[in-house]
């Protein structure tokens, strides 16, 4: 058994538990993004192909106490590099530290890589070179105040990187976020769902994929496949059974809608490269006026934040109008809105029956949801 790291964006760890329980991990613990779990190597190549919420997985290398940076140079220093790739792969060290005493994280980088060269010269006389941009093998330390421990990257680019989209417009959801937001609404396959803000059509490239049960990882490669205990066999087995398990594309009751027809044309474009483009239905229309396409389903939307004053002034102009939309077209329907302006709600004149936190990378954010009926959704 191996020993694991899955990151996730913070706010969605449960998510990521079923995901990675479901691939074979074992003794999975969560912690604030992300997760520790043990496995064998077909959990792990089994975890990048299906897990929707998964950043990225790591393996751990070694682990150990530290007091200075000679600590950490002689943990890495023992870790047999040799046996895991070849000299001829490209590497990239990266280090990250919460309470650490040290000083430089770039000098503790630089000590790593030292170690990594100085093994590989002492067993195969050559040493790999440093690629900052493409590496072939990403290593990473995590430092807390007197631990230092090593992992080695299995994923390559990160999972949310589906190899799908080809055009994007501005600020777009990463993927992964997108898919544990559709998760947390309840969303399931055969249930309409409407995107109505849907720029690049990120929701509904997660949607589609769910409704024709396409594994995210099917179409991309990864960084265990660079690393000499590389069992092809395996993985090829594990892609071939994904891939027969695709439906092929038809209507699955999946809609967006965007006013900018740039936004619909770049979705369109997405959702042709990946294949996905008959499951969805696009019209360039404004949130304002668009109409229910069932009688009842899911919208899900991520409107804009606004972060200069003209903006944050155009939004609470618009919110009551939203809201107001929602009331006369969506009666019915369960609207989730994902936004880090908490005025939202109180401007929309709506009360969530639920607000999940979550976040954008750094930027703390909210999932409303809101249960539309006719009239108002506020207690009397």
């Amino acid at each position: 058994m191996e020993k694991f790291f899955a990151s996730c964006p913070r706010g969605l760890e449960a998510l990521l538990v079923e995901d990675l329980a479901a691939c074979g991990a074992r003794d999975i613990t969560t912690l604030p993004g992300g997760a520790h779990f043990c496995g064998d190597w077909a959990s792990c190549y089994a975890a990048n192909l299906h897990s929707r919420i998964a950043t990225r997985i790591v393996w751990r290398v070694a682990d150990g106490a530290y007091a200075r940076e000679d600590d950490i140079y002689q943990l890495a220093l023992a870790v047999p590099w040799s046996r895991l790739f070849v000299a001829e792969r490209t590497i990239r060290v990266d280090v990250t530290a919460v309470k650490s005493p040290l000083k430089s994280l770039e000098f503790i980088t630089l000590r790593i890589k030292d170690a990594v060269c100085d093994r590989f010269r002492q067993e195969a006389n050559a040493r790999p070179s440093v690629d900052t941009r493409t590496p072939d093998v990403r290593i990473s330390a995590f430092l807390t105040a007197d631990r230092c421990t090593l992992y080695v990257d299995t994923s390559g680019a990160p999972l949310y990187q589906r190899g799908l989209r080809q055009k994007s417009v501005e600020a777009p959801l990463k993927e992964n976020l997108a898919a544990g937001i559709l998760r947390l609404s309840g969303w399931q396959p055969g249930t309409p769902l409407l995107d109505p803000m849907c720029g690049s059509g990120t929701f509904l490239l997660e949607a589609a994929q769910r409704a024709l049960n396409v594994a995210p990882g099917a179409r991309r490669e990864f960084g265990f496949m660079r690393l000499s205990g590389f069992d092809a066999a395996a993985w090829t087995k594990l892609l071939a059974a994904a891939r027969a398990a695709e439906l092929p594309a038809a209507p699955a009751q999946l809609f967006g809608a965007d006013r900018d027809p740039v936004a619909v044309r770049a979705a369109l474009a997405n959702l042709d490269r990946a294949g996905l483009l008959d499951a969805v239905e696009l019209i360039t229309e404004d949130v304002l006026d668009v109409a229910a396409p069932a009688s009842a389903g899911v919208m899900i939307a991520n409107p804009p934040y606004g972060e200069r004053l003209s903006e944050l002034e155009d939004l609470a102009a618009f919110y009551p109008q939203l809201g107001s939309a929602l009331k006369r077209n969506f009666a019915g329907w369960n609207c989730y809105f994902f936004t880090a302006d908490t005025r939202m709600p109180k401007l929309m004149r709506l009360s969530p029956s639920r607000k999940t936190p979550l976040f954008n990378g750094a930027l703390e954010c909210r999932l409303y949801e809101f249960k539309m009926v006719a009239g108002s959704n506020r207690p009397a």
